[in-house]
């Protein structure tokens, strides 16, 4: 049969309000709405980087076009100007010179059709880079949210963990001046119910949560002498008796 000080019994019930506190401090600290905004945020952050990626991909592709496209044009520009140079010097035949002639109107033609390719495909580029500079932009304007949520956030953890501090302090007091074999009972049974392990008696009425008891049960609750420790039959709460207010 465990036995404690009715003075320990008592101060088992402050144990438990701190220990209740605390784990609403914790539960709030997890649950805090800003975490689901940052979680939001940084998911958003993910998807843009991910799509810069593809985008800096096709920006790359492109730009290998457009390099294609001007060595196109330049090489056509250049088998011009070497026939253009062979006519202007007078050193070929009126047949060479015909000929010559016939392939610069052609290669005039291949330009202005590499040209326009080239204008396509630089027109395609910009546009590329327009989008990828956008993502940019818009990974620069989230990331800068998620700092000011994620300082928001620290603050309002900051508060919390110093109430938590002040409440571990309340509870290592507390627990300093209770019989240890008290409370490793009271641990155990918090342990095992998930959290509560103190109830407060007033008379028949149970105080932190609503517990029934037999009529019997509950004369041997009251009849038990005042250093005993009573628990519950069916969850093992520790009862403490307390004077009906």
């Amino acid at each position: 049969m465990t036995t404690a000080p009715v003075a320990d019994q008592h101060r088992l019930l402050d144990i438990q309000t701190l220990d209740t506190r605390a784990a609403k401090l914790a539960h709030q600290r997890r649950t805090l709405r800003v975490l689901e905004t940052i979680a939001e945020l940084e998911s958003r952050l993910e998807d843009l980087r991910g799509a810069q990626v593809e985008e800096r991909t096709v920006v790359g592709d492109i730009r290998r076009e457009v390099a294609k496209a001007e060595s196109d044009v330049e090489q056509v520009r250049q088998r011009a100007a070497r026939h253009q140079a062979r006519l202007d010097s007078g050193a070929v035949s009126a047949k060479e010179a015909q000929a010559l002639q016939a392939e610069l109107e052609q290669l005039a033609r291949r330009q202005g059709d590499l040209e326009e390719a080239e204008l396509e495909v630089m027109e395609r580029l910009e546009e590329a880079e327009s989008r990828l500079a956008e993502l940019g932009e818009q990974e620069a304007a989230i990331a800068a949210d998620v700092a000011r949520h994620v300082a928001a956030r620290d603050a309002e953890w900051s508060t919390i963990d110093g109430q938590l501090e002040s409440v571990a302090r309340e509870r290592a007091a507390a627990a300093d001046q209770t019989d240890a074999g008290l409370l490793a009972l009271y641990d155990r049974v918090r342990e095992r119910t998930g959290g509560l392990a103190a109830v407060a008696l007033y008379g028949s009425r149970t105080e932190g949560t609503q517990l029934d008891f037999s009529l019997t049960e509950l004369d041997a609750i009251h009849s038990a002498p005042a250093e005993q420790v009573v628990q519950h039959e069916d969850y093992g709460y520790i009862i403490v008796r307390m004077e009906p207010k």
